[in-house]
């Protein structure tokens, strides 16, 4: 098949027969028609369309290696710097069309799916078995174009113990027996982004295991399609609350709903798991593969795309209301200026740096992107809506809506919410946006996810000084201190 159209994708997941659980509903079928995932559904429709449109086909796609089809260039294991250029542009492509916004695109799981496909080694510890099966399962991702979500957590039910622990062991999602036909998961984890509307779901190690005959059955890798039976999906309350793209700008269109997922002993057949048991290999699964490395690629090509909208819409604020002048304006622009060169440095010097690793895969520098992904929630991600909201202030408040541009108070708005240089409805139309990047429901979901997306951050910290060699500095430091004259 190669890349998918947008067609092709509805198609496909109006064909399923999931088991889905949204404000008090259940939905079982007609998935893409559904009020609640239509609209993030098409637009994830159009960044499969974008494949096929012929000014970014060259970007979006390469030729299979092994079919000669297009094929999404997010599945393109990197050989060389030039390779990890040409993953930045075609993931870069897709994170301008959504500001950012889409934390979940196709391209992040394809990400870790290139790097695990291209280790062998690796996944040859466990067995000869695994290897062959993440091999053939990447190519088939690849080659059907299948959009995956993941899920990694333990239920947040008491985090005083492991998640091996929890409710007694009980609650997170394990394996409760092993057969011919496969391995029988029964329990939860959080948290699904974009479940509703993905092909496949992806359940790969997430907590360090201890590597105890306890954490024996939390210890696996595997892959399910998203209607298998047993196979659950409880949503939260949507973001999106019915409105226009007028109303609802970010939100009608980028509402990627979260999931709660419950394996209701789910058969798994042997061929679609990639690891079993070997707890010490799922707690080296995103490292020692560069799978991690390859997702914070993506993950920093998204979030340079959104800082780059971010100072756009300030500016564009700026010049609406004319406090451009301002002294206290300039340096927030000048802040958010400083945000975009530092993560874009932050990028290329990761491919610069980039290193082959010993399956022949070239990976962008973990040290780097390591730092980017550090920084990015405690240092940007929350200062982004702030600024906003301090250039917007009460213009967030006296907003009317699409359909009161279209009533009889129209010259009314058009005299009195003009802007310095635009007009009434342009104005609200502009402030409509700073409101649902800033303010809104969407907005706080938003904050909330890019706070937390690779964990907590004390724990990232914690984790970055763990692996990062610091001797050379220290070195330095030493030899001053002892050298002579």
């Amino acid at each position: 098949m190669g890349a998918r159209t947008g067609a092709q994708y509805l198609e496909s997941l109006n064909a399923m027969t999931p088991e889905i659980y949204v404000a008090g509903e259940k939905v079982t079928s007609g998935v893409a028609d559904h009020p609640m995932f239509a609209n993030n559904a098409r637009t994830y429709a159009r960044l499969f369309d974008m494949q096929h449109d012929p000014e970014l086909a060259d970007i979006l796609t390469y030729p299979s290696p092994t079919s000669g089809d297009a094929v999404g260039t997010s599945f393109l294991v990197p050989r060389s710097q030039d390779d990890l250029a040409r993953r930045r542009r075609a993931m870069s492509t897709w994170a301008d069309y959504s500001g950012g916004f889409l934390g979940r695109t196709g391209d992040y799981m394809n990400s870790a799916l290139t790097a695990l496909g291209a280790s062998r080694e690796f996944f040859g510890e466990a067995g000869g078995e695994f290897a062959d099966r993440i091999a053939a399962y990447y190519e088939m991702a690849r080659e059907n174009d299948l959009l995956a979500t993941h899920t990694l957590i333990p239920p947040q039910v008491n985090r005083s113990v492991s998640g091996s622990e929890q409710g007694g062991g009980q609650l997170s999602a394990r394996v409760v027996e092993e057969n011919s036909q496969g391995i029988v998961i029964r329990g939860a984890r959080m948290l699904a982004t974009i479940a509703p509307i993905a092909d496949e779901l992806l359940v790969f190690p997430s907590t360090v295991l201890r590597g105890t005959p306890e954490d024996a059955p939390y210890s696996f890798a595997f892959a399910i399609q998203n209607d298998a039976p047993g196979l659950k999906y409880y949503c939260r309350t949507p973001m999106y609350q019915g409105g226009s793209t007028f109303d609802e700008p970010l939100a009608s269109r980028f509402d990627e709903m979260d999931a709660v997922v419950v394996f209701d002993d789910v058969l798994v057949p042997h061929e679609r798991v990639f690891m079993l048991g070997h707890p010490e290999l799922c707690n080296a699964f995103y490292t020692t593969t560069g799978a991690g490395a390859l997702m914070a690629h993506q993950v920093v090509c998204r979030t340079l795309a959104k800082t780059e909208f971010y100072l756009g819409l300030a500016s564009e604020i700026a010049d609406s209301i004319g406090i451009t002048q301002f002294q206290h304006i300039q340096e927030d622009l000048a802040e958010l200026i400083s945000y975009v060169e530092i993560e874009r440095a932050l990028l290329r010097a990761a491919e610069v740096d980039g290193e082959l690793n010993a399956e022949g895969v070239f990976l962008p520098r973990w040290d780097t992107l390591n730092a980017a992904r550090n920084w990015y929630p405690r240092k940007v991600s929350q200062r982004l809506p702030e600024i906003i909201r301090k250039f917007s202030a009460s213009g967030l408040m006296a907003l009317p809506s699409e359909a009161d541009f279209a009533g009889d108070g129209r010259a009314d708005l058009d005299q009195y919410l003009q802007g310095a240089a635009i007009a009434a409805e342009d104005r609200a139309r502009l402030f409509k946006l700073a409101l649902d990047a800033s303010v809104s429901s969407f907005a706080g979901r938003e904050s909330l996810y890019e706070y937390f997306f690779f964990g907590d951050p004390v724990r990232m910290a914690g984790a970055m000084l763990k692996g990062y060699d610091r001797g050379p500095a220290q070195e330095r430091v030493r030899e001053l201190m002892h050298r002579e004259g």
